[in-house]
């Protein structure tokens, strides 16, 4: 113990001067708004880190069916898992999917119900479907069909759970344990946990530190100021260095698509939601209000942070199941043309990033402007994904910062309008589908709190009714 300490004194004097350094220079960056390309170089590597563990996992594995058994070779293609069908959509999302459906089952009134006679679909427009209530069995296998596939994989349970991966990314919270499969792998493996845990995640720690309280120190001088272009000016550049700065301690990667001709500017900002940061994907390109629950402790601090620069709207628990108070306070906002642009994640509930739920109608009632963003992480360096149901916040945290980085592009679509004779429910479905598109991702009818609740007595009602008009041919 006596020979260890000047061990490590003489390692914490030699350190400590390039380690204070880094912090400058990450400062230093970050107030300018600028990089050096550090992180998209370290992204880079890991790509052809993670390309050669592929390569030696797929030998490893004909190894072993060479040994355990002379048979031919599967044939199921090498990026493509052999339990699972790859369902693309669009040209950035996948989703794996165990059983191809059709529509058949929906929580909405448009359901695309197949008329049966005899074990054949009726012809529209013949007049030979059924016109009395005489059941027969056949009628309803479609519905068996249909719940026996869902079963067997619902499309709601499906994307609360981490994106599956193509390839191993050398992280064991990964479905696939393949760190002790050769002795290469094995090394690499340990080396990259000795990377996160003991030189990135300590890092990482003390610039979230730093950022807080640097963004609590600038919210609170730009508060200080009486209202005015120049508060608003201020408010923008802090709120966008500070966030820039945060954005380190995970090495946030972001891609910025069509920024200059469709960012918000005022109005209702809607994106898709993966995750709690989210906020800070795009509030380190442009400056935002938000609009949430009123909380305590270290997130009540940061909105009362926030709130003294900026115009945001916080809600006590009550208030937020009040529609109308809700609406009054979104209108009140945007009708001041000098407040920020406000951001809302209409699925009300974080989604796993391979698909698009159900956008709440509220704030597409409102009126005004709606800016779409659709945002797609990279899940192979990092699972952006908040399990809310089963990880904490400082456990998904924790992940984030071990992760090797969060990767991510952004796309901000044409702003959208309400038409003169459009529901707000069919212009809620509009601009999700095209955030769904242009992201892509999975388009889903469903409500996102089905992850928490019990289907609504209504749309169990409304297969009822619509398989009595079935039976009756309607």
């Amino acid at each position: 113990m006596a020979l260890l300490t000047p061990l490590v004194s003489v390692a914490i004097s030699i350190l400590y001067t390039p380690f204070l350094l880094l912090i400058l220079c990450i400062i230093f960056l970050a107030s300018i708004g600028k990089s050096l390309g550090v992180r998209r170089l370290y992204v880079n590597i890991l790509l052809k880190l993670f390309e050669y563990g592929r390569q030696h996992i797929e030998v490893a594995k004909k190894l072993q069916r060479s040994d355990s058994s002379d048979e031919e070779e599967l044939t199921v293609p090498d990026d493509k898992p052999p339990s699972a069908v790859v369902k693309e959509n669009g040209t950035n999302g996948t989703k794996m999917t165990v059983i191809e459906r059709q529509e058949i089952l929906g929580p909405s009134p448009e359901l695309n119900y197949r008329r049966v006679q005899n074990g054949h679909r009726a012809e529209e427009g013949t007049g030979q479907g059924e016109t009395n209530l005489e059941f027969h069995f056949y009628h309803c296998m479609d519905l068996i069909k249909a719940g026996m596939e869902s079963i067997i994989e619902d499309q709601v349970t499906s994307v609360f759970e981490a994106e599956e991966l193509r390839s191993w990314n050398l992280l064991t919270r990964t479905n696939r344990q393949y760190e002790f499969l050769t002795w290469r792998l094995t090394i690499i493996w340990m080396m990259g946990f000795v990377v996160r845990y003991f030189f990135l995640l300590p890092l990482r720690i003390l610039i979230f530190v730093i950022g807080v309280w640097w963004l609590i120190v600038s919210t609170a001088c730009v508060g200080s100021l009486p209202d005015g272009p120049l508060k608003q000016r201020l408010n923008h550049t802090a709120s966008i260095l500070s966030f820039n700065f945060l954005s380190r301690c995970i090495s946030m990667v972001i891609t910025y698509h069509d920024g200059e001709e469709n960012r918000p500017r005022s109005g209702i900002c809607v994106a898709n939601h993966t995750s709690p940061i989210d906020v800070l994907v795009l509030m380190c390109d442009n400056c935002y209000s938000l609009i949430g629950q009123r909380h305590d402790g270290f997130l009540g601090l940061l909105q009362r942070a926030l709130a003294r620069a900026s115009p945001h709207i916080w809600f006590e628990r009550s208030e937020v199941k009040d529609r109308h108070a809700v609406a009054n306070r979104l209108k009140e906002h945007i009708s001041v043309p000098d407040n920020p642009p406000i951001l809302i994640f209409p699925e009300g509930t974080c989604i796993n990033n391979t698909s698009v739920m159900q956008f709440k109608k509220g704030s597409f009632e409102v009126g005004g402007t709606i800016y779409p963003v659709a945002i797609k992480y990279d899940p192979r360096f990092g699972d952006a994904f908040w399990n809310s149901s089963r990880y904490g916040m400082l456990h998904y945290l924790l992940n984030m910062m071990s992760s090797w980085a969060i990767v991510c592009e952004v796309w901000y679509l044409p702003p959208m309008r309400r038409a003169p004779q459009e529901t707000a429910v069919h212009f809620a479905n509009r601009v999700k589908a095209a955030v769904a598109r242009r992201g892509g991702l999975v388009d889903l009818m469903w409500d996102g709190q089905l992850k928490r609740m019990k289907a609504k007595k209504e749309w169990r009602e409304l297969q009822q009714e619509e398989f009595s008009k079935r039976l009756k041919g309607e």
